[in-house]
């Protein structure tokens, strides 16, 4: 049987390389070679581009370091003139403005539950991707009429659930319910529910530090997570992977499109 004994200086290297990237806006480059999530089939950052292109204001609401955002404005043509985006977390927001920057954009720093800073019916489309929370009533109040709301969501604890209970036990999830309560959601403020999609993708951990740093940096997944706390379990892991390779889970994501009437 492993023990950590038989490669402690490999283990903790790999732990403080994890523990010691920076985590800042979410760009995942950092896990080439280490790590490996299958996208969803719908291709979310492809089905911005018409929107973007037919749109003159649009809005992404938690846009971390705008990423996917700026590479969709980038692609789309023509592109819209009014480029808004907010985002809650201090260390993303400078990340986001540069990104942005070239399409004249415009960040405002926001709680990820408080009301949209713009007016009634101001923007064409408003997306969103893995919000932390959702405003529906915010959405559909700064649309225009036709306006389109497109998400990719994470489907609330049945994403990634291996990892989470792997490290704390059993917890409820269930996607149906997840979403119900997006479906739902939409629909008590109006929008039409136009398509509601879901889908499960793997997801492979090829070193424990590639494990380490996605923790750190989706923080939801195990809110207590410090590499102390988890030492023990951080050794089963790398145990795992040298055994078998990966350490394997499953994102649960679902793709939410809904136009304001």
């Amino acid at each position: 049987m492993y023990t950590a004994d038989d490669s402690d200086d490999d283990f903790d290297r790999l732990v403080r390389d994890g523990s010691a990237t920076p985590t800042d806006g979410w760009d995942f480059s950092w896990f080439d070679g280490r790590a490996i999530e299958n996208r969803p089939s719908w291709g979310y950052s492809r089905l911005l581009v018409p929107l973007y292109s037919r749109a003159e204001a649009v809005l992404d609401v938690q846009t971390g370091g705008a990423e996917v955002y700026s590479e969709a404005l980038d692609a789309a043509h023509p592109r819209p003139s009014t480029v808004l985006a907010t985002e809650s977390w201090g260390p993303n927001l400078e990340l986001a403005r540069a990104a942005l920057a070239p399409f004249g954009g415009r960040v405002d720093q926001v709680s990820d539950a408080a009301d949209f800073p713009l007016a009634d019916a101001s923007v064409d489309v408003v997306s969103s991707r893995h919000p932390t929370a959702n405003r529906f009533d915010e959405v559909a109040r700064v649309l225009r009429p036709g306006g389109t709301f497109i998400s990719q969501q994470v489907v609330g604890l049945a994403t990634n659930r291996e990892i989470y209970e792997f490290f704390l036990g059993p917890q409820d999830h269930d996607p149906e319910e997840g979403l119900r309560l997006i479906g739902e959601g939409v629909a008590a403020v109006g929008l039409r529910l136009d398509d509601l999609r879901y889908e499960e993708t793997k997801v492979e951990f090829f070193d424990v530090g590639a494990l380490v740093y996605f923790l750190r940096k989706v923080l939801w997944t195990v809110p207590d997570f410090t590499v102390e706390r988890y030492r023990d379990k951080l050794i089963e892991v790398h145990a795992e992977i040298l055994q078998n390779g990966a350490f394997v889970s499953y994102s649960r994501h679902a793709l939410v499109l809904a136009t304001r009437l």
